[in-house]
Formats: C-alpha cells, sequence, structure tokens
C-alpha cells in the first residue's frame, strides 16, 4: 500500500472535458515515478496513490482550482515589438522560452499587433478541469531504495535469499 515517503510508479492518462489528452504516460513509453508528499505533482493527483495497492486503478477528477488554478486575465503581459528583437518570427499562439529575471519562463504568444506582442503568463492548463486515469504500478518503500544500494556482501542475508529463491 503507498504511502507518504514512498516511491511510486504509476501509468496515468491525462484529460479535458473535451476528451483530448494532456499527458499518456504509456504512450511516453515509461511509467511516472515519483515520491508520494514530495509535491512533485498536483497535490490530489499525489494523494490519489495514498492506500492503494500495485495493480489498482483510480479515476480521478481535480477542477481548475485545485489543479492549476483559474485562468487570469491579469498574466498577459504586453511589450512594445520594438523591445523584443526578432517579434516578426514569434510563433501565434504557440508556447515560447523567455529568459527574464526570474529565470526561464513558458510563455504563450497570445496576439501581436501593431505595436504590442501579447505573452500569456497562464499555466497551459489553467482554468481548466483535469480528469485523470492513474495505475499504480510499484511501490517502493525508502527501506527497499536503501537496499538496493547494499554491496553484494552486505551482511544482511539478502543474498542468502536470492540464492535460496533461484534453486
Amino acid at each position: 500500500m503507498a504511502e507518504i515517503g514512498d516511491v511510486v510508479r504509476i501509468h496515468c492518462v491525462g484529460s479535458l472535458d473535451d476528451g483530448s489528452l494532456f499527458c499518456d504516460s504509456r504512450k511516453a513509453g515509461e511509467p511516472i515515478e515519483f515520491t508520494v508528499g514530495s509535491q512533485t505533482l498536483l497535490a490530489a493527483l499525489e494523494e490519489a496513490v495514498l492506500d492503494m495497492e500495485p495493480g489498482m486503478t483510480r479515476k480521478l477528477r481535480i477542477p481548475a482550482d485545485k489543479a492549476y488554478g483559474p485562468y487570469d486575465e491579469s498574466l498577459i503581459e504586453a511589450i512594445p515589438k520594438a523591445r523584443f528583437p526578432g517579434w516578426e518570427r514569434l510563433p501565434l499562439g504557440e508556447y515560447i522560452e523567455v529568459q527574464s529575471t526570474a529565470g526561464i519562463l513558458r510563455v504563450r504568444v497570445a496576439s501581436i499587433d501593431e505595436e504590442l506582442v501579447r505573452f500569456d503568463h497562464n499555466h497551459e492548463l489553467a482554468g481548466k478541469d483535469l480528469t485523470f486515469d492513474i495505475e499504480l504500478l510499484e511501490v517502493v518503500t525508502p527501506d527497499a531504495i536503501a537496499h538496493e544500494a547494499h554491496a553484494a556482501d552486505c551482511g544482511c542475508g539478502c543474498q542468502r535469499l536470492k540464492a535460496s529463491l533461484q534453486s
């Protein structure tokens, strides 16, 4: 059973209300691995694996306010074209990465008019309810992770156990 602190491996398919997929670990070719409670994924998604056993599946719906929040019009930034060299090559409606004082930001090129380029800083899933189909594949407890690091002659008896299981 998965508990806080365990490393888990899941397959996860994320979809929107219109049926479009935004993630599919099976198509990506490998499961998602994370430590439960590490705040690596959405909190509701991490909580969904608690008390699951390997092989179990669960459908989870996360409303927008518990996922990436509501869409916020104030997060649209207007920059004069003169301050943005190469504006004519910007892919309208697409996401780009820009360097800022806060680091690299991923923004959507929302619009370009005669004087301004507008960048949308909202997360691409902001304002959207999300549905996840989750399958818990494996739970790896912290003890098992530490044990994997043991040397062949660690003295804990694991090598004798492995040998007995292979006989």
